[in-house]
């Protein structure tokens, strides 16, 4: 009776503090944990994932057009830098046919376009952006444009580029660029791609007509030993329409030509 009585005490010694201290436990208010991001403030780790800083730059043409035993050369780039939302833009084009372009009066007009554009680029939907900046021709003659354009992913998977351009002269013109990657295995990918210009008056400074001028059909096929670096070949056709191809058989110019290509795909 004394063994039982003895383990009685010691059981309650044991038990009764745990069962006071429960309440007062089941009382206490857990403290507020502090939020991983606000919706007015930026998360102290590096900011918002959409405000981040990024940059990109690539070559879609860097290439050799031979034609008539000489070689000209294209370019075709485009860099930005800026968030998800908001980006500025720097492309720059242009075309150096080497010469072969020689007409019946005796011009050789090497350089058929050069030109670099600044733009301010907004996100408006969640493949395409409206940008608007400023466009300066240095070939064949110099001219300031303002641009307006879209620049995204059609449904499809088709990248297009549309723009329009008024000069400093009040010249209205515009053009649209578009392609699609076909993949064709994991590193030969080949573009088929579509380029038209479209001029809403005469510019004989520019030898163009009304309506559109001039279009071009290509295929390159590349192969990607990395994604940053892809050599590639393909084949262009060119081709001017409506008066400025009636201007160019005036003045003893080819209004089509076809190339056979090669050059690289850069990214950086």
């Amino acid at each position: 009776m004394r063994v039982l009585r003895l383990a009685g005490l010691f059981g309650a010694a044991v038990l009764i503090p745990g069962l006071v201290s429960q309440p007062a436990a089941s009382q206490e208010v857990p403290m507020a944990s502090t939020p991983s991001f606000s919706a007015f403030q930026p998360i102290a780790q590096g900011g918002f994932p959409d405000q981040q800083i990024y940059y990109n730059v690539r070559f879609d043409k860097l290439e050799v057009k031979p034609q008539s035993g000489r070689h000209g050369y294209e370019w075709d780039a485009e860099a930005w830098v800026g968030t998800d939302y908001d980006k500025i833009f720097v492309k720059t084009e242009g075309f150096n046919n080497g010469g072969a372009g020689r007409s019946a009066f005796g011009r050789t007009p090497r350089w058929e376009s050069a030109e670099f554009q600044v733009l301010y680029s907004r996100l408006i939907s969640y493949f395409f952006d409206f940008q608007i900046g400023v466009r300066q021709t240095i070939e064949p003659i110099s001219r300031t444009y303002a641009v307006i354009g879209v620049e995204g992913l059609a449904p499809g998977l088709f990248e297009l580029d549309t723009q329009a351009f008024i000069s400093q002269k009040g010249e209205v013109s515009g053009r649209l660029n578009a392609f699609y990657d076909v993949l064709l295995t994991n590193r030969f990918v080949l573009q088929p791609r579509f380029d038209i210009n479209v001029s809403a008056q005469r510019v004989p400074e520019l030898s163009t007509g009304r309506g559109f001028t001039d279009f071009e059909l290509s295929a390159r096929l590349r192969y990607e030993f990395t994604r940053e670096f892809a050599p590639y070949v393909g084949v262009s056709w060119e081709r001017k329409v409506g008066e400025t191809a009636a201007i160019a058989k005036r003045d003893g110019e080819q209004t089509s030509r076809l190339y056979l290509l090669g050059g690289l795909r850069l990214l950086f």
